[in-house]
């Protein structure tokens, strides 16, 4: 993956997202190591504003057109043209093509292809030796796959969380069966995607890692007084159980707790959430504050005496792995309350690292949120082992080199300019 070895080209959703600053994490971290990247983007960039971090990546972006028939000439062009230098390629993928659009009749299922020929021709260079990595394994997986029969490339992907629970177990069989290998951030997710796989491809758990240079040094008051200062920080969206989390804040007001709550994040639940604050008569003590960078975040994290998440588990499957938020507040030193949903139990465990409870418990959340701010003993201890655990298994650092060491072993190093990043060869 150096100028002597394979290009890596991570095929992205959208580049670069706010909410995803795990992946231009990883995408840094690989550059650092030595890693030749090249950044396929499905969407332009949404946001007026993107993490520090962003501007210290070197890969070259290469946007896909995201709406099809504002750009169908381009499309058809470079499609000819893909056909045309890769004639045997480019039928193999026309043929899985017309198979899934038989099987979901969806028009999603042709643009992957029109996409993916585009990609090859874009994105890929004459002689170039390269390897396709998706992150996520919905479209830019299905991509991915469809250059990868054209090019005649390995292609492997990483999966997170909404990616593998709402899609089709079949379908996300098949992408399993046709990859090299597969990352997953979560070893829940992992069990899960061993059982499907159809032909016992490698599946990998590398945890999102977190910069701990950055996030350490917390302020959080041993023994806090009132006004307390509560904590969230997540997407706007159901399946963070914002609406559990502003129970639990009802709760402690009702008991007479002395508090301010601090939501940072944006998302389609925002007039939701904003309603119910106001009905639950928590309008001076919530406050929304939008989407911040990290920098800003930080302070946040500094100030805060506990930091509180909902997680549910939806009616489609939709679920987090271990939220990046959570893995952040432990390395700044604020306790955390939380539920016990998918893979959260891997780093946020009950009376260990965490307190926690069942989904849909705002009882619950609110008894465990007292307890945090009281309890001084067990905050502190709570504290101590959520900082070890993070700096265990989430130092994005040594992640980066695992999956450094899992590339250099899966996809192939001729240079064998990694293999002293990798202790032995990664085992699934």
């Amino acid at each position: 993956m150096t100028a002597k070895g394979p290009v890596l080209v991570m095929v992205l959703k959208g580049y670069p997202r706010i909410s995803e600053t795990f992946i231009s994490n990883e995408i840094l971290r690989l550059e650092e190591l030595g890693f030749t990247v090249r950044i396929v983007s499905m969407r332009e960039p949404r946001e007026p504003f993107h993490h520090a971090s962003v501007g210290r990546i070197r890969a070259e972006v290469v946007y896909l057109p995201e709406r099809i028939l504002p750009r169908l000439p381009v499309l058809l062009y470079e499609n000819f043209r893909a056909a045309l230098a890769a004639p045997r390629g480019y039928a193999r993928a026309v043929r899985r093509t017309l198979a899934h659009l038989r099987q979901t009749k969806r028009s999603a299922t042709l643009k992957h292809l029109l996409q993916a020929g585009y990609l090859v021709r874009r994105a890929l260079r004459p002689g170039e030796s390269a390897h396709l990595h998706a992150h996520f394994a919905h479209s830019p997986t299905s991509v991915a796959l469809c250059a990868g029969l054209i090019a005649g490339l390995p292609v492997s992907f990483t999966a997170h969380a909404k990616d593998v629970w709402t899609q089709d177990p079949k379908r996300l069989a098949e992408k399993i069966g046709r990859a090299a290998f597969v990352v997953t951030c979560t070893e829940t997710n992992k069990r899960y995607l061993s059982r499907l796989s159809p032909n016992g491809t490698p599946v990998f758990t590398v945890y999102h890692g977190i910069d701990l240079g950055l996030f350490q040094n917390g302020a959080s008051r041993a023994a806090p007084t009132p006004p307390y200062r509560l904590l969230c920080v997540a997407r706007l969206t159901a399946k963070k159980g914002l609406d559990t989390v502003l129970d639990a804040l009802a709760v402690l007001a009702g008991r007479g707790v002395a508090f301010t709550c601090d939501l940072i994040g944006e998302g389609e639940e925002r007039g939701a959430l904003t309603a119910q604050a106001a009905r639950l008569g928590l309008g001076d003590r919530v406050r929304f504050h939008g989407t911040l960078p990290h920098e800003q975040v930080l302070g946040f994290y500094r100030q805060a005496d506990a930091f509180v998440l909902g997680c549910r588990i939806l009616a489609n499957g939709d679920r987090d792995g271990v939220p990046n938020v959570v893995v952040e507040a432990m390395a700044m030193g604020v306790p955390v309350a939380a539920t016990n949903v998918s893979a959260l139990p891997e780093l946020a465990r009950n009376e260990s690292t965490a307190l926690t409870c069942p989904p849909e418990n705002p009882l619950a959340l609110a008894g465990n949120l007292e307890r945090l701010l009281a309890d001084i003993p067990l905050r502190t201890r709570l504290v101590a082992a959520a900082k070890a655990a993070v700096a265990r298994d989430f130092d994005n650092t040594a992640n980066s080199r695992r999956l450094a060491a899992i590339f250099a072993a899966q996809a192939g190093d001729p240079a064998g300019a990694f293999a002293a990043l990798a202790p032995a060869e990664p085992s699934s």
